[in-house]
């Protein structure tokens, strides 16, 4: 077909991990598969033999052997490897391949120096911080919280963490006090590991007052421990000690906690759009296993490999990226602006790191595009062999810009997954070729299905992506849901004992899938879904906005799209510059910079049904050309009158630049 842009080589299954994974299955347990969708086909239909087959050949460091491979199937509630005792740490500091002397961790960016860690320095200063959190009292379950970047004392710090049974659970440092404080408030974390603040380009950003709010915020703190990251010569807070302190010589040998197979190994966070962030508890086994499947056998990392993904310690990329050296590949980490000093800084960063794996997000490939770039004429990427993106939908025109500006021999993955299951489950895998546009397959052991209106799976069809048999990295559960109750609304809700994971899907004969955005209301900006309940908590806080409602519009081209904020205001309120000003600095200030709305503009009410839910889905139909009485249902409306301002909004805004709502 035309839209082919790789073809895998002849000798594919000589060359690729997934091909030496085929040849143990044909000896180990005599089974023989012609292509890629015939193994996939067994490996959601025989999940028993297939999750076993991981466990088995990754050789899973174990303390006590499982009794079974999944001893309940149904969802929500499937039991994985019951009796079986691991610790996550132990089995990605055993690097496969890497001698001591091998960097496995070698970390860039704008606030110091780079750093370089070998295998036995990783290993060295996880024990040293293990030692230094059992003398502050951390045991197995209590939890461990970083405000801190993508820097390597973060990555030490959750190995320690989880080497010892402890809960680890991180929030990027340019989150706002109130996005980190409606996190960690719920999980009461027992030690805090903080920055004094980083440079973004060029800029130095002080967060000293940010730690004091949260540790304020958090009772349940006993210790806190600085990292004088922006300031290597400044005073530690008030009662702290210093990360040197915490990862003090000591004699203690490093151990690992065997711990249950769902034990849990950190608290990642959904966006927050219909409350507090869901407080998500992803368990040891699961995601090592989850991870070791991803990253050898789809993005066919090894030890010959340096991995590298751009993301913060706020997205779940993270997690996936720091289990690099599980399956021997060294990871490269960076902290700062992408775009400093302009969009070839990861290009660059790549070819000086020896980077075999970039990966980033489409957004940051359609910039790049936007602006000109090609990277390959800026840096030497002859080593780059597999390029990740993620985030958002990457349109054809961004995998015909990958090939044409970077290189055409390296395999274009497009994934998508989440936070939930702390992986993707759609991306693509060295056997099949890469259409553009396209997703190339579902991921080994992931049954997505898309499911029209009436929950019938469907082919050929846009329907809603559904997860239709339990995979081990689904969450062990909420934090604080002891029934389960928050869990089952999440996901299992709207099909019973089926996961619905709240995208557009669209599958193809052949496997490949194309998703088109969220089928909920949570907004993507540039490629970071960001949390609706959280934006209104700031907006509505403000005395003089009585209500408000923000809706992201899509850009057809990749784009960041726009954000738009309408608010209602006290009586007698006009909304003006100095009050669109203060908006913008406290969503800044109290959650991020990608927070703050392209357009405010003032409504007299906002759209509720009847039990008083904000209904932004249908303004978003309205705002992008749908008639108001096919975008909601006026029968389920407190308040129907009010989507005419916005329907009127929409028209004006085709001609006006700064149309006002009526």
């Amino acid at each position: 077909m035309t839209d082919v842009l790789w073809t895998p080589p002849a000798d594919v299954r000589e060359r690729s991990r997934i091909g030496t994974y085929l040849s143990w299955l044909r000896e180990h347990r005599g089974l023989d598969f012609a292509d890629y969708d015939e193994l996939w086909r067994w490996s959601v239909t025989d999940l028993d033999a297939f999750w076993r087959s991981i466990w088995d050949h990754f050789e899973v460091i174990a303390h006590t052997p499982p009794t079974a491979t999944l001893a309940d199937r149904g969802m929500p509630g499937a039991r994985w490897f019951p009796g079986a005792t691991l610790n996550y740490a132990e089995n990605v500091l055993r690097m496969p391949g890497r001698a001591d002397d091998d960097p496995v961790v070698i970390a860039h960016g704008q606030t110091r120096e780079p750093v370089t860690l070998t295998a036995a320095e990783l290993r060295e200063q996880v024990r040293r911080v293990a030692a230094g959190l059992r003398r502050l009292g951390v045991t197995a379950g209590d939890r461990v919280a970083a405000y801190a970047p993508n820097i390597p004392e973060t990555y030490v710090l959750l190995l320690a963490t989880s080497s010892i049974g402890a809960i680890f659970s991180s929030c990027a440092p340019e989150f706002g006090t109130r996005s980190v404080t409606d996190r960690w408030q719920q999980i009461e974390p027992k030690v805090l590991v903080a920055v004094d603040g980083y440079r973004y380009g060029e800029k130095p950003v002080d967060r000293r007052g940010e730690v004091a709010a949260i540790r304020a915020a958090l009772p349940s703190l006993e210790h806190t421990v600085g990292i004088a990251y922006l300031d290597p010569a400044g005073e530690q807070p008030a009662g702290a000690i210093s990360w040197d302190e915490l990862a003090a010589a000591t004699d203690e040998s490093l151990t690992f906690t065997p711990v249950p197979f769902d034990h849990p190994l950190y608290v990642l966070y959904s966006s927050g759009t219909t409350g507090l962030p869901k407080p998500i508890v992803h368990g040891h086994g699961g995601i090592l296993l989850e991870h070791l499947k991803m990253l050898a056998l789809h993005h066919d990392l090894g030890p010959a490999d340096r991995f590298f993904w751009f993301t913060t310690t706020g997205w779940m990329m993270w997690n996936f990226l720091v289990s690099g050296p599980a399956v021997g590949a060294a990871i490269v980490l960076f902290d700062g602006n992408p775009g400093h000093p302009d969009l070839g800084a990861l290009w660059r960063l790549a070819e000086r790191t020896g980077t075999t794996y970039f990966g980033t997000s489409a957004p940051f490939l359609l910039a790049c595009r936007k602006a000109g770039l090609v990277p390959k004429e800026i840096a030497d990427l002859a080593a780059l062999r597999g390029l990740g993106s993620t985030g958002a939908p990457l349109p054809a025109e961004g995998f015909t810009w990958v090939y044409a500006a970077v290189g055409d021999t390296l395999q274009l993955q497009s994934l998508s997954g989440g936070t939930d299951v702390c992986t993707g489950f759609v991306g693509g895998v060295p056997l099949l070729p890469v259409h553009a546009g396209r997703i190339t397959c579902r991921a080994l052991g992931a049954k997505v299905e898309a499911r029209s209106g009436d929950g019938t799976p469907v082919i050929g069809e846009l329907g809603e992506l559904v997860i239709t048999e339990p995979m081990p990295s689904m969450p062990v559960g909420f934090w604080n849901d002891p029934d389960g109750t928050r869990y089952r609304e999440a996901y299992f809700d709207h099909y019973p004992g089926v996961w619905r994971h709240g995208d557009w899907i669209t599958i193809d004969e052949r496997g490949g899938c194309v998703i088109t955005g969220r089928s909920d209301a949570t907004l993507n900006r540039g490629g970071v879904r960001l949390g609706t309940a959280e934006f209104y908590s700031v907006v509505e806080g403000l005395d003089e906005v009585v209500d408000s409602v923000v809706v992201h519009l899509e850009d057809d081209e990749g784009g960041a799209g726009e954000l738009l904020l309408f608010v209602v205001l006290a009586e007698g309120l006009e909304l003006d510059d100095a009050l669109r000003a203060r908006i913008c600095r406290e969503l800044r200030t109290a959650l991020s910079p990608r927070h703050v709305p392209d357009e405010i503009h003032q409504v007299r009410a906002v759209p509720r049904t009847l039990s008083a839910k904000k209904l932004e889905v249908p303004v978003k139909k309205i705002l992008t050309g749908t008639p108001v009485d096919s975008a909601a249902a006026k029968g389920a409306l407190a308040n129907p009158e009010s989507l005419a301002a916005f329907a009127s909004f929409a028209q004006r805004r085709s001609t006006e630049d700064h149309p006002t709502p009526a």
